[in-house]
Formats: structure tokens, C-alpha cells, sequence
């Protein structure tokens, strides 16, 4: 394909995270070679049936050029999101960067709810209990493996 644009002005590093169940950042690098006065736009489509929707929240280096962007009430689909993010600048034309993520990849577990323990000094055990963590795409206990650290002080 024959991508308009300067080649370099692209951003780099376009990566993406969710925490604390629907919060997610996105962040990039300016492309090297993009002209001191580029800006760059984001802009993404959960699902296919979604329309496409502009960051709301952007994140800004300290000459305000957007960097990133944070995104409240994310809901995590079963199909691909995409994104696209191009830009502009008065000296040239900027190659855009897009990419399809599937969201449940990107996301970061909350750690384990309620946790407890009881220990029985006569019987020389302890029962540890927990909820699983909360996440935002499947509600399934199977998907979770636990491992115990334990350290005697």
C-alpha cells in the first residue's frame, strides 16, 4: 500500500493497557522524523458495530504534543478494537500508525479480593481464603491461577 506522508512522521511505540477494570492509557512516541510542529490525533472503534470516536483525554509532553491518551468506561469486546492514530503539520503530510488489539490481552488483574487467614496453633494449619479479582471481560473462576508465597519472620 502507498501510505501519504513523510516517511518517519509516524508515531512509534503505540502501546496500551486496562486497569482498575475499565480505565486504559494509551501512549506513543512522536515519529523521529516528524516536523517539530506535528500533532497527533487518536482515534479508535471498540467494535465494529461502534462508530469510530476521538480521544477525549489526551496526554501531553511538555511542548503539547499528545503523547497518549486515557480512556474511562472501557468495556472489553470479544472482537478485535482499533486504532488509529495520524497526524498534522503545516511543513509536510504524516504517515498514520492504526493497529487492532484485542482488549482482553491488554489487561492488567486487580489482585485478589478479602483476603484471609486463620491459623489453628493446636492443629498446626491455616485455611488462607480470597475472591478471585475483578476483571471486565468474563466473570469465569477457571481462568485464574493462584500461587501462595509464604514467608516465615
Amino acid at each position: 500500500p502507498v501510505f501519504a506522508g513523510m516517511n518517519g512522521s509516524a508515531i512509534d511505540n503505540f502501546s496500551c493497557v486496562i486497569y482498575n477494570i475499565s480505565l486504559m492509557n494509551c501512549t506513543w512516541q512522536a515519529g523521529k522524523d516528524a516536523p517539530a510542529d506535528t500533532q497527533y490525533f487518536l482515534y479508535w472503534q471498540n467494535s465494529r458495530y461502534e462508530d469510530a470516536m476521538e480521544c477525549e483525554l489526551y496526554i501531553q509532553d511538555e511542548n503539547g504534543r499528545n503523547t497518549g491518551c486515557r480512556f474511562q468506561n472501557v468495556r472489553i469486546e470479544t472482537e478485535k478494537a482499533y486504532f488509529l492514530v495520524n497526524g498534522s503539520s503545516k511543513d509536510s503530510l504524516i504517515q498514520f500508525y492504526d493497529a487492532y488489539i484485542q482488549l482482553y490481552k491488554i489487561e492488567k488483574l486487580m489482585p485478589p479480593a478479602n483476603i484471609t487467614v486463620n491459623c489453628d496453633e493446636i492443629k498446626n494449619n491455616c485455611i488462607i481464603q480470597w475472591q478471585r479479582p475483578q476483571i471486565s471481560h468474563s466473570n469465569k473462576d477457571k481462568c485464574f491461577k493462584y500461587e501462595i508465597n509464604i514467608k516465615y519472620k
